[in-house]
């Protein structure tokens, strides 16, 4: 299926934050309420079609802070060989070395390449499975990947970013935009990648949209009252889409649903529809063979 275009129509609500005065959220709807879901592992192809199982992990993750660095550092350190593949690339002399399992880039600390992927991620057939070390201890350990992998690999692919907006009596506010990081989130060099998850139907596949899959990363990106503000108006939404939907209005729905959810769910609807075509059909032979055989003469 094809990826839908980058300037497909959204609908955005704003609201203040609760919990700062001079904060509002500026969240697109669109992105929010639609079914994508990450299905790494279960049909992901990669974001280079020469590495499908290499996910979105293929290029390392930029740190946003130094507490972002510091949180990754001290998991890095808790990880035994079992739990990770590269861990022996990451130690020198027994010490986990910051040089070994980072790498400077464009002014920035990121994690190290190692073997064309990030240093974090375990490769197919290794024992304990293929995927993000961090995420998979974070897993063993009942805690959210949230708490322990660097912020732009939990975030994706939700994009928050920030703008001072100026108003006309010279006030100001900051508004906090909660979108979709598609494409043009990694730069000039998203146009070059070679599948991506976000605008693909493939991956809108949840059995629930967004903003509630993604709860504990919202909540994080937000803070609990603003998602619940977030809920009231995702809710209202998907209502909206209800309605259109029950009185037919099919044009209106390519602005009320994003396209990736819109075309998954047409597929779906075309699978079932043919599935009861042939469920139909083979009914009826049957019947036929059952009740059409003429009696023998007597």
């Amino acid at each position: 299926m094809a990826e839908v275009p980058l300037d497909m129509p959204r609908i955005w609500v704003e609201f203040a934050d609760p919990e700062d005065a001079g904060q509002r959220f500026r969240c697109d709807l669109t992105w929010l309420t639609s079914n994508w879901m990450c299905i790494y592992g279960n049909g992901c192809q990669g974001i280079y079609a020469d590495r499908p199982d290499d996910g979105c992990c293929t290029l390392g993750a930029h740190f946003t802070e130094d507490a972002d660095y510091e949180r990754v550092a001290a998991v890095a350190a808790e990880l035994g060989p079992d739990e990770w593949q590269y861990r022996d690339v990451a130690y020198r002399k027994g010490v986990l070395r910051k040089d070994n399992w980072t790498e400077p880039e464009d002014g920035a600390t990121k994690t190290k390449v190692v073997d064309g992927a990030c240093i974090f991620l375990n490769r197919a057939g290794f024992p304990s499975g293929m995927g993000c070390a961090l995420h998979q201890h974070a897993v063993l350990q009942g805690l959210p990947p949230t708490s322990l992998k660097p912020e732009v690999c939990w975030q994706l692919p939700i994009r928050r970013s920030y703008r001072t907006v100026e108003l006309a009596d010279q006030t100001s506010y900051l508004e906090v935009t909660i979108t979709e990081y598609d494409r043009r989130g990694w730069g000039p060099g998203g146009h070059d990648l070679d599948w991506y998850c976000s605008g693909n139907p493939e991956a809108h596949v949840g059995r629930e949209p967004v903003y509630r899959s993604n709860k504990v990363e919202l909540v994080e990106l937000m803070g609990e009252d603003a998602y619940e503000e977030l809920v009231v108006r995702c809710e209202a939404h998907l209502r909206a889409v209800t309605a259109a939907r029950r009185i037919g209005n099919r044009k209106l729905l390519p602005l009320l649903v994003h396209p990736a959810t819109l075309a998954a769910q047409d597929v779906r609807s075309a699978e079932r529809a043919s599935a009861a075509k042939v469920e139909k059909l083979a009914a009826a032979a049957q019947s036929q063979a059952k009740h059409g055989k003429k009696r023998p003469r007597r």
